[in-house]
């Protein structure tokens, strides 16, 4: 399975992890035009076997916008670089989807390992293994001042940027997540949380993640990130014993959002969003048991309206999304 539909350490709360190296190859400026972005295309498509990993290149300009958006929706790369780059760029990606590197964002390489689950340590050391096998096959932008050279002021140094995306409802429900969040900005790491239109949290989803790249280790790096975690993880495990106390009310509210989930007609991916991270908690607690952490994923996976025409094979307008999104939905439960 690919790793967004598996399970790891802590994943009812810390679902995912990604360590991104930024790079730049050397020979060439940082702001490649049209025509050195495919000279370096072209050179890294021709040393694919000799990195190795099983891994495909696969040129944006020949991708379909739903192609793209489901890339986006697993995390894969970025908006921007997706539909605001004029299709260039490209990405080697392997079969698993656990390792996708970006080529010609604003640096030339983003080199990008998830896992599920808080898995830091192993992640990094694919991470630092990939990164290496690639160094000795292209050569990279270093000084030894100060280390790795990127487009970006921020990105100098490691050059890393280490990332734990947490689902933390009982936080949100017990009101909490403010008072930890401010905790958290005082230790230097950024937290951000996933938005709608109107700018109002979706799902209870936050990402962690560092600051600081330069005059710091790649492992004093993944230290820091971890210790913030676990603080949060055992904050939200505090939160969720305290409702899980509540016995009948807050069963109620659970399978309220389940009786929504498995009877509407049709629905937005934001509601389904709000919907599904009550239904989890359920799941995670204990006290919903019609569903399998595998079904909770692939909820979560194939509300998004990209990876959603994916599942059917078929373009949709808006209201019909929401129709066949209502539909995938009572698939998925019924499986």
């Amino acid at each position: 399975m690919n790793w967004y539909l598996q399970s790891g350490k802590e994943s009812d709360i810390a679902t995912s992890t990604r360590i991104r190296f930024s790079r730049n190859i050397q020979g060439y400026n940082f702001h490649l035009t049209v025509k050195e972005l495919e000279e370096l295309e072209t050179k890294i498509k021709n040393s694919i076997y000799q990195i190795g990993y099983g891994l495909r290149f696969l040129k944006l300009e020949d991708m379909d916008d739903v192609t793209k958006l489901s890339l986006v929706e697993k995390g894969l790369v970025n908006y921007h670089f997706a539909f605001e780059s004029g299709n260039k760029g490209a990405i080697l990606v392997n079969d698993e989807e656990n390792i996708c590197i970006m080529v010609g964002e604003d640096d030339h390489l983003k080199i990008q390992i998830f896992s599920s689950g808080l898995e830091l340590e192993n992640t990094l050391n694919l991470a630092i293994e990939i990164d290496k096998k690639i160094e000795d096959i292209l050569g990279y932008c270093v000084s030894k001042q100060y280390g790795y050279l990127t487009a970006c002021p921020n990105n100098i140094g490691t050059g890393l940027k280490a990332s734990v995306k947490l689902h933390l409802p009982a936080l949100a429900k017990t009101r909490n997540t403010e008072k930890v969040l401010e905790a958290i900005n005082n230790f230097g790491i950024h937290i951000k949380g996933v938005y709608d239109e109107e700018g109002h949290i979706v799902g209870d989803m936050y990402e962690i993640s560092n600051k600081k790249t330069l005059g710091i280790t790649e492992n004093e790096i993944i230290q820091n990130i971890k210790i913030i975690v676990e603080k949060v993880i055992k904050q939200e495990r505090e939160a969720r014993r305290f409702l899980a106390n509540e016995g009948i009310e807050i069963e109620d509210v659970i399978y309220r959002n389940y009786g929504i989930l498995t009877n509407c007609k049709k629905i937005t991916m934001e509601e389904a969003q709000n919907l599904l991270s009550t239904v989890k908690l359920g799941v995670d607690l204990g006290i919903l048991k019609e569903l399998s952490d595998l079904q909770v994923q692939k909820l979560y996976l194939y509300i998004g309206p990209g990876n959603l025409q994916k599942y059917f094979g078929e373009q949709y307008e808006r209201l019909d999304r929401e129709i066949k999104r209502a539909e995938m939905i009572k698939q998925v439960i019924n499986q």
